[in-house]
């Protein structure tokens, strides 16, 4: 595609371009190769853009959230002389959560973190209404903003929305422009977000008048994966395309290679790179407890996890006591690919709460695009209706349990440890998936020409009222 014929785009996110989330590794991913002058980020998250980011960007600056910046300045009054007292211990955990950075690279017994992974529910309970109050409260766009907006001249706005506060700023840049929006939805919370009542039902009320106000101004929806842009197109009554994480043929594993021989006696490797967030630490112990008894039974094997500091600190003690997991420290983003390709089998895990599986049932991970280019097997432990797993099952290239079931667990752990030509031919049936469908030169390409389209499309056609077509804005759809 020529320079020209690139849209102008202004970008709307909380995450900015870098190499360090999995919301900023996909759009640095699928805007490469994009004209630096014809792309824009207006961001909210606290950190600058990425040293491989282009375009232009600004910060939506804190103090255009009245509430919640002078709520948490005052937070952050009280807590500096908390601090102090427990000097030495690890961190406290804040209003919304944080937690110390704590690294372990041995055995995940002797680690000195007995921190229950799972909040008390008052806690739990109070932090939800917290997040929801502060995403609820006034935001104003200043003059300045706008200003910078306009001077943009896009000739769409993109943005991954997923917050009351987000839809607002979006759908004001849209109309500053003039121009059309496109969401692109990571996972499905327009049906999941603030559902459980918080402060009195208000957010979900302005969630619903928010999505409204976004469908009016969208041309085009993105999803990221093939089953959430059909199921959000069925919806919602807009054209979707699906667009995931995309990966650098660079980080390709070389389809000629051999796997090296592995001694007699060493443990087979199976490494895990990812959060343990929304109860992924659950399923993910559930592994480790298979991998333990496989061990102990003769058939060496080992479970290393690359979780953020975070998490690591928060959901250590989670897997304690046993012998065959280790974890290990959390990695830069340029470290990531050659961790995978050195593993022998792969995991990915998704919870199997029923909060969690009507969240990610059309949410695809940031990873398995590159667990797959890697050339390994895929253990896939998750509920079967999921996208991931569905992704998985489709390129064939592992052992896909999509039920909570120690048994079927076991019995699919077994031959991948135990067979290294098993392991060989599912990874380059990956490898070959991969190249397929998630190289980046082929995504970012595709994406390009379908944001030119939705520049050229008007806004607001799914709300047009068609015979014998009805627009779900209500009810389970939205609601």
């Amino acid at each position: 595609m020529r320079v020209d014929e690139y849209p102008r785009v202004l970008v709307v996110s909380a995450a900015v371009f870098d190499r360090s989330t999995g919301t900023g590794i996909t759009l640095s991913n699928l805007f490469t190769g994009w004209p630096a002058d014809r792309l824009a980020q207006l961001y909210a998250e606290d950190r600058a853009p990425g040293p491989d980011a282009v375009g232009t960007f600004a910060r939506f600056a804190p103090r255009n959230a009245p509430v919640e910046y002078h709520l948490f300045r005052q937070w952050e009054r009280v807590r500096r002389p908390l601090r102090a007292v427990v000097k030495g211990s690890p961190g406290p955990t804040g209003p919304v959560g944080s937690a110390s950075n704590v690294r372990s690279t041995g055995p995940v017994g002797p680690v000195a973190v007995a921190r229950n992974p799972a909040p008390s529910a008052v806690r739990a309970h109070l932090r939800t209404q917290l997040r929801a109050f502060v995403d609820l409260s006034p935001v104003r766009v200043p003059a300045d903003v706008r200003r910078w907006v306009r001077d943009q001249r896009p000739d769409v706005v993109y943005t991954t929305l997923g917050s009351i506060r987000m839809m607002r700023l979006a759908v004001a840049a849209a109309q500053e422009c003039r121009v059309p929006l496109v969401p692109h939805f990571m996972d499905d919370w327009p049906t999941t977000l603030y559902t459980g009542g918080q402060v009195l039902g208000l957010p979900r009320l302005a969630v619903r008048a928010g999505f409204r106000d976004v469908l009016r101004h969208s041309s085009y929806g993105m999803g990221i994966s093939e089953a959430m842009a059909r199921e959000f197109e069925r919806r919602y009554r807009l054209p979707f395309a699906a667009f995931g994480n995309c990966v650098d043929a660079a980080d390709f594993a070389d389809p000629r290679g051999r796997t090296p021989d592995r001694p007699a006696g060493t443990p087979v490797e199976l490494v895990y790179v990812g959060g343990l967030h929304l109860d992924r630490w659950r399923s993910l112990r559930r592994v480790g407890a298979a991998v333990d008894r496989l061990a102990a039974r003769g058939t060496p094997a080992r479970l290393t996890v690359h979780a953020p500091a975070v998490d690591v600190g928060r959901y250590a003690g989670a897997f304690a006591g046993m012998q065959a997991v280790h974890l290990g420290r959390s990695l830069a983003s340029g470290e990531v690919a050659g961790v995978l390709r050195r593993a022998d089998v792969l995991v990915h895990v998704e919870s199997f709460a029923a909060e969690h599986r009507r969240y990610t049932r059309y949410s695809l991970s940031t990873k398995i695009p590159q667990y797959l280019a890697a050339g390994r097997p895929v253990l896939g432990f998750g509920p079967a209706e999921l996208a991931s797993m569905a992704h998985l099952a489709a390129a064939d290239a592992g052992a896909v349990v999509g039920r909570d079931d120690p048994a079927a667990l076991a019995a699919a752990l077994g031959p991948l440890c135990a067979d290294a030509e098993l392991r060989a031919r599912l990874g380059r049936r990956g490898l070959a998936y991969a190249v397929r469908h998630h190289r980046t030169d082929r995504v970012a390409a595709r994406f390009a020409q379908v944001l030119r389209e939705a520049a050229r499309l008007p806004a607001g056609a799914a709300l047009v009222p068609r015979p014998g077509r009805v627009v779900a804005l209500e009810g389970s759809d939205v609601g």
